[in-house]
């Protein structure tokens, strides 16, 4: 029986730096396990770049610094976003799918912030937008979400979802350093940019729970609605005390469903040190999701560089190459559910969010100081659950910290601010909150 021979897939690859290179590379060196998957070969028609990278042949590829030529080429069937930031790129990107061209994009800000409008686009033009390495680089999250877990109800997800943070925070904990000088290695590594807020204040890691908790719950991209905390008031001091009480600090994205909405938040939390998600450490990333079938689950891997990320990339290539005769309106949906069926769930506000809370604050060491903030605490219907108390030898201020069990945010600043204006405390409270993933 003769097989049929199907044309190949001609992909245009915008950008080659990081990640571009390490796709292009792959969809070099495995082309031959690649065709045998797809039952096609898939090509690079023709890479969109300001200049050439050194890791890359590309003298047999056709090169063009404008990347709109790219995304106009009649040949190509895939084009392949690689550029990063979100002005360009959208323009990018819509003009591909106007164009009839599926898109393929590792452009975590670009989705999270407009992805709404890119895939009713896309959905209106009959074409695909894969998105897999926007989240956590080469762990295959997103695709566990829409597919592997289709049949579950997922209760929670909870992830180390920023490389850069987990490496400050992991060296805090392990050799009691301070923030700033754990910060200054990760640049000098490579790991943080010359300006790190996106990674340290918690912007990026908000992309990508965004982008999860929609394919979760079946709900609008709604980046806004994140609440967003940073590691940059976490001290070593914290991380000490949080240790003495068994748990690790780490900078979390959760998203859980409540009945009265869904919870969108990322901040440091505390963990205990024997859950899974508390020993990930370094650059790493992974990724907890617990569903009413399956129970809990963890994904684990490199959240960055160019392979582990261009494995993703290439990936979304397959899948896009797998489907191109698909009737579109049987393909996987963009959210994972169909795109009329999207609900209208609450995004909770952060002061309706309920967990536990670590304390750390410098208060006088003298008699009744102690129970002045108990009693904020129980007014506020707040119950204690440790206490520990330190003395420091040539100083009448002293460190306390206390945690407590769950309460709603709203109590726990109320009562803050109480504490914070007490004479006999020093400075403001460091709250940080805490997580029970079981």
């Amino acid at each position: 029986m003769w097989g049929i021979v199907l044309k190949p897939v001609k992909v245009g690859i915008c950008g080659l730096g990081t990640v571009g290179s390490g796709t292009f590379n792959i969809l070099r060196n495995n082309a031959e396990e690649i065709t045998r998957r797809v039952g096609r070969s898939i090509v690079v028609e023709q890479i969109g770049a300001r200049q050439v990278n050194p890791t890359c042949d590309t003298t047999d590829i056709n090169t063009t610094g404008d990347i709109f030529e790219v995304a106009n080429n009649p040949d190509i069937d895939i084009v392949v976003e690689l550029i990063g930031g979100t002005s360009v790129a959208r323009e990018l990107v819509l003009t591909a799918i106007e164009n009839g061209k599926h898109v393929v994009t590792a452009n975590k800000a670009l989705i999270a912030e407009y992805g709404n409008e890119i895939f009713a686009k896309a959905q209106a033009k009959g074409v695909m937008v894969a998105f897999e390495a926007a989240v956590a680089g080469g762990i295959p999250i997103i695709k566990m979400l829409r597919e592997g877990l289709s049949s579950n109800k997922i209760e929670w997800l909870a992830g180390i979802i920023n490389g850069t943070g987990n490496f400050i925070m992991t060296e805090m904990s392990e050799k009691g350093r301070a923030f700033d000088d754990v910060l200054k290695e990760a640049q000098e590594l490579g790991y943080a940019e010359a300006d790190p807020t996106f990674d340290v204040e918690g912007i990026d890691a908000a992309h990508k729970l965004t982008i999860l908790a929609s394919i979760a719950y079946g709900i609008p991209l709604q980046f806004e609605k994140t609440y967003t905390e940073g590691i940059s008031r976490i001290t070593a001091e914290d991380v000490s005390f949080a240790s003495e009480l068994g748990y690790s600090i780490k900078h979390l994205g959760v998203a859980r469903r409540t009945k009265a909405g869904v919870e969108l938040r990322v901040h440091p939390t505390l963990i205990s040190q024997k859950a899974l998600l508390a020993n990930v450490n370094g650059v790493m990333n992974a990724v907890m999701v617990k569903g009413d079938a399956v129970g809990p689950t963890l994904t684990y891997g490199a959240g960055a560089g160019a392979m582990p990320t261009g494995s993703s990339v290439v990936a979304d290539i397959i899948d896009v190459a797998r489907t191109l005769t698909a009737d579109p309106t049987n393909r996987v949906p963009h959210l994972a559910f169909q795109s009329d069926q999207l609900s209208d769930a609450q995004i909770l506000p952060m002061d309706e969010i309920e967990c536990g809370f670590f304390l750390n604050m410098t208060i006088q060491d003298r008699a009744g100081v102690l129970a002045n903030i108990t009693q904020i605490l129980s007014t506020n219907g707040i119950s204690i659950e440790s206490v520990i108390q330190r003395e420091r030898e040539g100083s009448d201020l002293v460190p306390l910290v206390v945690m407590t069990h769950d309460v709603k945010e709203r109590n726990m600043n109320a009562a803050i601010a109480a504490i914070e204006a007490l004479p006999d405390v020093a400075g403001s409270v460091q709250r940080i909150r805490v997580e029970n993933l079981a």
